[in-house]
């Protein structure tokens, strides 16, 4: 009778369990007050995304899970210094935005190992992003924004550099265009890496990648207000 009792204990854990994860992995409806206008897995391709060269990106399958790979460098040239790797979600703009990804740095380790994310996309000199890299400098590991010339860096606060390991991490960046606010979380969502304060791009694009490095994406969710 005990045998019994403690085995049907431990299964409705187990089920309790199972379904918390199934649970945890669906992507809340909103977050901050914002609807969920865009997510992808990448199980079905590329269709939604656009790059700035389509050949340094491949759907790469890992452990049984589709995963978004930059492979290669990009053959693309900026028209002002800033990131060479980059894929956009199509005919999509927000203003404020909540945007979280799972990110795994795939290249060697150094100064500038970096992996980004872009938003307020205009064109190819007008947008900003955040450089998550091992050591911070003027160049690394801060909030830049692209305003007809090279990058600038207008982080507010930040850390002396960012840890990826060998495995996935989960960032989050949220934006409020009134404060012009920009937070950027690593794990801990209870405390940013990177502040910054800005409202030169009202809206604009969202997208992720690299400034010269390689890595994969997967789990991409964001939760915006659409720009009018």
């Amino acid at each position: 009778m005990k045998t019994t009792w403690r085995f049907g204990m431990v299964l409705a854990w187990a089920v309790g369990m199972w379904g918390g994860m199934a649970l945890a992995d669906e992507p809340a409806k909103e977050m901050n007050g914002l609807p969920l206008v865009f997510e992808d897995s990448f199980d079905g391709g590329l269709d939604a995304w656009v790059a700035t060269d389509e050949n340094a990106w491949e759907i790469v399958e890992e452990d049984g899970n589709k995963v978004l790979g930059l492979v290669r460098g990009s053959n693309y040239e900026p028209p002002v210094r800033s990131p060479l790797n980059i894929i956009r979600v199509k005919d999509l703009e927000v203003t404020d935005f909540v945007l979280e990804a799972r990110l795994k740095q795939t290249g060697r380790e150094y100064g500038h190992r970096d992996l980004c994310v872009f938003f307020g996309y205009n064109d190819p000199s007008h947008f900003y992003y955040v450089h998550m890299a091992t050591k911070a400098d003027d160049h690394a590991n801060s909030i830049f924004i692209v305003n007809g010339e090279p990058r600038l860096s207008i982080a507010k606060e930040r850390t002396n550099g960012t840890d990826w390991g060998t495995g996935y991490h989960t960032v989050r960046v949220q934006r409020d265009t009134v404060s012009g606010t920009v937070q950027v979380f690593f794990d801990d969502m209870e405390k940013p890496i990177m502040v910054a304060e800005d409202k030169t791009f009202a809206s604009g694009g969202i997208g992720l990648g690299s400034f010269d490095d390689v890595g994969q994406f997967d789990g991409v969710r964001l939760w915006g207000k659409k720009k009018e």
